[in-house]
């Protein structure tokens, strides 16, 4: 199964879940994540979502209470998705360098097919990170991959492979910076100065610079 971003187009209605309670509410739960990655909180509409998945509103606001609730198991769900594939990629059996390197290709893959992601991100900045701010869920997710992080910059220390004083949150920040800009200005960036970001040469070039600046960065 593809990540939830990825079911921007793709959001069908399902059948056969009348007796599967929690299959309806992942099924409107898809079909939410379309809606709001195309029409943002403000523009999506209940009506909208039911018509996806071919139920009513009435239901969905059984399972979630308000839209605004709903948008909030969104935030939670992408959030999650990222997060728990980094917790995936066995970080610490790797020798420093090569973790760093790891997440960093993790991160520039993920946001790179993921473009729903990246525009409800966006969308979630518009609104002042309005509904973050409610989600223990998301800081405590978050919270791990600094955990994760910091350990590598530790050891990589400790083995006179990295600087001494590395901030976490600050790596997370570079590598993120990058990787999140290349989607979310990719049409203003593209048309401006006629680069296709998607080509695949591009990205290759891309990837490598963003790997090689970071361990550079850190590098003792």
């Amino acid at each position: 199964m593809t990540q939830a971003a990825d079911v921007l187009d793709t959001a069908m209605p399902r059948k056969g879940r009348k007796n599967n309670p929690e299959k309806t509410r992942q099924d409107i739960l898809e079909a939410a994540i379309a809606e709001f990655v195309q029409q943002g909180l403000s523009g999506a509409r209940v009506d909208a979502i039911a018509e996806r998945t071919r139920t009513s509103k009435r239901m969905i606001y059984y399972y979630f209470g308000s839209k605004e609730q709903l948008y909030l198991q969104v935030l939670e769900r992408l959030y999650g998705d990222i997060r728990n594939t980094e917790s995936s990629l066995h970080l610490a059996e790797l020798e420093p360098r090569d973790a760093i390197r790891r997440l960093v290709e993790f991160t520039f893959d993920h946001h790179d097919s993921n473009p729903g992601f990246i525009r409800i991100v966006s969308v979630e900045n518009i609104h002042h990170g309005q509904y973050v701010k409610r989600s223990e869920a998301i800081r405590s997710l978050s919270n791990n991959v600094l955990v994760l992080l910091d350990e590598i910059l530790r050891r990589g220390e400790a083995e006179g492979l990295f600087r001494q004083g590395l901030v976490a949150l600050d790596v997370h920040l570079l590598i993120s910076s990058f990787c999140f800009y290349r989607n979310s200005n990719r049409h203003t960036f593209g048309e401006i100065f006629q680069i296709d970001l998607h080509d695949p040469v591009v990205q290759q070039r891309h990837k490598e610079m963003i790997c090689e600046s970071v361990l550079r960065y850190l590098q003792a």
